[in-house]
């Protein structure tokens, strides 16, 4: 890694050393464009401090990597420790010798219309770049409802400050969340021995494997990751997958059997009790519907395609619904069933506010085609949906970088 400290103008600055960053960096290197990488942290931060201790890929090691570079010492199968990622990372930004200044805070983007250079206030002065590319991922600002005052004796944290079961204190937990987070959270905190709520909403729950292929090999072999638009009506619904213990389908109905209480959408709090949606049973059934549509989708390319794979009959069986979905809890008294802590696995949202230019829609979204935002000379990168439903992966941001980076290089040859 390159760490030039005296840089004032540059052709290209990436915003972000996490994997958007650096798979930019190694295509710009590729077409010899001159860039630099700022980091307000260090390299992957959100992988070293924003993950919990136990948290592995939700893909395994040959599918959530970069093209170019392998995990070492790892069966293509494993599904890679949080710092197994990061010691991944640190060597590719070595091997592809990115130019990173790291603990260099972008404080503001302006863009100077006599020159149509982009003027990058930072913490360590001022450089002129003729493209901005923005590698600061999607989880930028966790959001937690205000349903719970903060004022009560109740601790309330994000799932990005979850570490352990350890760091709370003694009592019962209720997650708000389910998708790969919060259905995570839940079951490590239910198999430390604590007593667990866990409120889902409506999610999507694909199989970790069907017929002797991991969930993203089949979302490959049926076009999944390749779609360009979600559909409207499941553009927000979370996901639940998970690499937790070599890889299993989370089964909501049997955290239920093994103690754990499942209740509907987060509704509202009054006077020390919350109150939930009447919606576990349909939440769970929409789960079950999109899992049976990718065993039948699995199927109906197996059989077209005339593969010899195992059958998997059990694979199809949903087990009986437990007695918190035919009895649905529609309030709790949080004294009464000691609940001590509450972990939002609700989402992030973005915050681009350093970014002064006209790069946005009316809802402070990026304005881009595949990530070449409206205005000229600035890219986003590693946001879900940029080009695909893959975008946000690892090996899918290494795709959209390639773009991108073709894209700097017709702009400059044009300008030169």
């Amino acid at each position: 890694m390159s760490n030039s400290q005296n840089i004032k103008k540059i052709n290209t600055l990436i915003v972000g050393a996490g994997q958007a960053g650096l798979a930019m960096s190694e295509h710009l290197s590729n077409h010899s464009v001159e860039h630099l990488i700022l980091e307000k942290n260090r390299i992957v931060e959100s992988w070293r401090s924003c993950r919990w201790d136990s948290l592995v890929a939700n893909g395994p090691a040959w599918h959530d990597r970069f093209p170019t570079l392998d995990f070492d010492d790892h069966s293509p199968n494993y599904f890679p420790q949080k710092d197994v990622v990061v010691s991944y990372f640190e060597k590719f930004a070595k091997k592809i010798n990115a130019p990173i200044r790291c603990n260099v805070n972008v404080e503001e983007v302006l863009r100077d219309n006599s020159t149509q250079k982009y003027i990058v206030k930072t913490s360590e002065g001022n450089i002129d770049a003729d493209n901005i590319v923005v590698a600061t991922g999607a989880f930028q600002k966790p959001i937690i409802p205000s349903i719970v005052p903060n004022n009560i004796d109740i601790t309330q944290i994000h799932s990005q400050f979850y570490k352990n079961p350890h760091q709370f204190k003694e009592g019962a937990v209720l997650v708000v969340g389910s998708g790969s987070s919060g259905s995570q959270i839940a079951q490590e905190i239910m198999l430390s021995g604590s007593k667990v709520f866990l409120s889902i909403g409506p999610h999507n729950r694909p199989p970790r494997r069907y017929r002797g292929k991991d969930n993203v090999w089949w979302f490959g072999a049926l076009g999944v990751w390749q779609k360009k638009t979600p559909d409207p009506n499941t553009q927000h619904v979370t996901i639940a997958v998970s690499g937790y213990d070599g890889g299993k389908t989370i089964d909501f109905r049997k955290f239920a059997n093994q103690g754990m209480s499942l209740v509907g959408l987060t509704k509202n709090y009054e006077n020390g009790k919350l109150y939930f949606e009447n919606d576990l049973k349909i939440n769970l059934d929409i789960g079950d519907q999109s899992y049976l549509s990718v065993l039948k989708q699995a199927d109906e390319h197996i059989e077209k395609n005339n593969l010899d794979f195992p059958e998997e009959h059990d694979a199809k069986n949903i087990k009986p619904d437990p007695d918190c979905v035919i009895n649905p809890i529609l309030e709790i008294d949080l004294n009464k069933e000691n609940i001590k802590t509450i972990i939002w696995a609700t989402g992030y949202q973005y915050d681009f506010s350093w970014l002064k230019v006209d790069a946005f829609d009316k809802q402070g979204k990026p304005n881009h085609y595949k990530g070449v935002a409206k205005v000229d000379g600035v890219y986003f990168i590693g946001l879900p949906w940029l080009s695909m439903r893959g975008s946000s992966f690892i090996w899918g941001v290494w795709q959209d970088a390639k773009y991108l980076a073709e894209q700097i290089v017709k702009k400059n040859n044009i300008l030169s």
